[in-house]
């Protein structure tokens, strides 16, 4: 590989790394003026429209097929609906930085699920053993965040960026076993569109909202921030860096996202940053990296025995 296409790699997971993590204090200001689902129903449905109008009528790509539709339906509610919905919802009552580092879990999810349901057979010692650091990690920072947040919204949040996370473990899992032929960026697309109609309904049917007239200047931008560097920009970069990095060094936007998360909670929206925080969410990113460590050695060993 060329040095040059090596270093945009590198300069692409920057790109992910910061800006999915910004995504999250975006999301806080955004939430602190209207609500959770609606402002996510917007941004995807935009989102959505840009992703399928470009390959519509640029790359001249033809509608789903049913048999795409059934999968990219499924997708949506997962993804969109459930993890991304519900975890624009949780940051509504709790702190951005403890929101990301939830999101962070969602390897740890991925194998426990597949141990539960499927019976998955990678899990070693070090595997458990990361698992156990990242919950004692999460505690931490739970029990740290409890004095500061205590009440039943901040136990919903908790609960919310929960389901959440779980959602998008399954979404990863229903992804591994049931692939469909689609170009990704076309699925994505598809899905935010689908999602947000599913949203507008729920969203409008039995929570207040804030008329169109109404929403902020500031609130737009928020969206507008969300929709270009979140949903487009940082997932193409996201995708380019899969392509020009091994797969061990472009996953490390999973441990940067929430320290990106925390910092500039504690510098745009004064969150509280304490030395147990910081330790709390460094033991928690240790334990996802010892678990993804030890479910990609496990596998490799797998395949070599195979061989």
């Amino acid at each position: 590989m060329l040095q040059s296409d090596k270093a945009k790699g590198y300069f692409a997971l920057f790109i992910t790394s910061i800006v999915w993590g910004t995504t999250w204090v975006a999301s806080k200001i955004g939430v602190s003026e209207i609500p959770a689902l609606q402002m996510a129903y917007i941004r995807q449905f935009i989102g959505g429209t840009i992703f399928i109008s470009f390959f519509v009528f640029y790359k001249k790509l033809p509608l789903p097929t049913i048999k795409q539709f059934r999968w990219l339906f499924v997708m949506a509610i997962i993804v969109f609906v459930s993890a991304n919905g519900l975890s624009t919802w949780g940051i509504q009552y709790i702190p951005a930085g403890l929101g990301a580092l939830i999101g962070a879990l969602y390897p740890l999810c991925v194998v426990v699920l597949e141990k539960i349901f499927f019976k998955s057979k990678r899990m070693t010692a070090l595997t458990f053993f990361g698992l156990f650091l990242g919950i004692c990690g999460i505690a931490i920072v739970f029990y740290e965040n409890a004095f500061h947040h205590a009440g039943t919204s901040f136990l919903l949040g908790i609960f919310l960026s929960l389901v959440a996370v779980l959602s998008w473990s399954l979404g990863t899992i229903f992804i591994a076993r049931n692939k469909v032929e689609i170009n990704p960026y076309y699925g994505v697309g598809w899905q935010m569109l689908i999602s947000s109609i599913i949203l507008f309904i729920v969203s409008e049917s039995t929570l207040p909202v804030v008329p169109f007239k109404d929403i902020s200047s500031k609130t737009w931008w928020v969206i507008v921030y969300l929709i270009v560097f979140g949903s487009i920009m940082a997932f193409v970069a996201f995708i380019y860096s899969l392509k020009k990095l091994p797969a061990a060094i472009s996953s490390l936007y999973a441990y940067i996202n929430p320290l990106v998360a925390m910092v500039f909670g504690v510098f745009v929206l004064n969150e509280k940053m304490s030395s147990n925080i910081a330790i709390g969410a460094l033991v928690t990113l240790v334990g996802v990296y010892l678990v993804n460590y030890s479910v990609k050695k496990a596998e490799k060993i797998i395949i070599e025995a195979e061989i």
